[in-house]
């Protein structure tokens, strides 16, 4: 691997001379700079967009959570177990909710082993269900970056090149259990062009650094709960699609959603076919639900890919929801308030707008509407910050 630049291997360099960022109020307070720093963290993000870049539509990612006795640590109420999985299964919900035709599957890894919890499905109560059992799992021993990875990239490595292939580690150790060199795997990751981001919950570990460089992934250390959401919500929107990745016509089906009255004497109650590999009590018999245009299996939610002939099905509003993908907004760019002539308030919070605004077709937002509107994070309206953004064009 080649050395890190020299400017980046001096800890301090990366840093602010921090008694001259922090100033104290009136009060003594350090809350309003603080607050601050965020808020700008909260604006480069948005200024650093990638603007009219392509978007990956379809996404296959894999969620690797450390289970290490690191996890066990009370930083994070009420240890950093429970609210890694809290975190887990809100952003399971607000990933296909974004991307309803990618798939995700989550992989565990403690004692120095690692195993896969959920594979690759579009089934977000799937995923949420095995999340809500592992509350109750012994956290114990090291993790193994280099089996968890291995694991995911025996998958990965299979996925068609018109969808990306990701992997997402939260990672709160500060060491890994290896049984072979790591850095040839990241030579390998590198060359299935597999993206690996890292979500540390302790410190910055130079081999996820090298790990996230190699790949093209991001590496974030978390501050607390709210920026560990923060950090995890950043990946729900899709990453940037690859130059080199192929482009390929897909068959899809789209099933309408059939309900038999039960007064109907040729009505015959079925099972579907998602409750195959499940034991709930709600893999019963059902009437309605829909039927693969195709092979006529029966499912009773979409997305799916048909165990029966492959085919993929979709509903119409799923894959409008992820072609807006492909043709993403304008970059922001700052205008001075002296611009707007009419009534200087928010449109979407209705604050008041000082110094400079945003401005949407004649329309004119603060700052925190414009993270919002871009990053697709939640974000508090109420408090209207000293400076906006502007989208050329929508």
């Amino acid at each position: 691997m080649d050395d890190e630049p020299e400017r980046s291997k001096r800890w301090e360099g990366g840093y602010e001379r921090t008694w001259e960022v922090l100033k104290e109020d009136e009060s003594g307070s350090l809350r309003a700079t603080v607050e601050d720093i965020l808020f700008q963290a909260k604006r480069k993000r948005v200024f650093e967009s990638h603007g009219q870049v392509r978007l990956g539509m379809m996404r296959h990612l894999y969620v690797v959570i450390d289970l290490s006795r690191s996890m066990e640590d009370q930083d994070l109420k009420p240890n950093r177990l429970t609210s890694t999985l809290k975190l887990m299964e809100y952003f399971v919900d607000e990933y296909f909710d974004q991307n309803p035709i990618s798939q995700i599957g989550i992989i565990t890894t403690k004692n120095k082993r690692a195993e896969r919890l959920t594979d690759l499905a579009g089934n977000p109560k799937k995923h949420t269900a095995a999340l809500k059992k592992t509350v109750d799992s012994a956290c114990m021993g090291e993790p193994s970056l280099y089996n968890a990875l291995s694991i995911a990239m025996q998958t990965l490595k299979h996925m068609p090149g018109h969808t990306s292939r990701e992997i997402l580690v939260i990672f709160s150790s500060l060491t890994t259990c290896d049984p072979a060199n790591i850095y040839d795997l990241i030579k390998t990751l590198k060359a299935l062009k597999i993206r690996v981001s890292v979500i540390g919950l302790s410190a910055e570990v130079r081999v996820c650094t090298v790990l996230t460089r190699e790949t093209g992934g991001s590496y974030s250390v978390i501050l607390d709960e709210s920026h560990y959401k923060e950090l995890l919500m950043l990946h729900v929107r899709p990453p940037p699609a690859s130059s080199s990745s192929e482009c390929s016509l897909i068959r899809m089906g789209f099933p309408q959603h059939v309900i038999t009255s039960v007064t109907d004497r040729d009505a015959k109650p079925s099972f579907s076919m998602s409750h195959l590999d499940s034991s709930s009590e709600d893999a019963g018999l059902t009437l309605g639900g829909y039927y693969c245009p195709q092979c006529r299996a029966k499912y009773t939610e979409l997305p799916v890919e048909c165990k029966v002939c492959g085919l993929t099905l979709v509903s119409a509003p799923h894959l409008a929801r992820s072609f807006h993908h492909l043709f993403p907004l304008s970059a922001f760019e700052e205008r001075p308030l002296e611009e707007h002539t009419g009534d200087r308030f928010c449109q979407a919070c209705q604050g008041e707008l000082k110094d400079k605004s945003v401005s949407v077709v004649f329309s004119y937002f603060c700052i925190a509407a414009a993270v919002f509107f871009w990053v697709f994070l939640y974000t508090d309206l109420d408090s209207c910050p000293r400076a906006g953004l502007r989208v050329s064009n929508v």
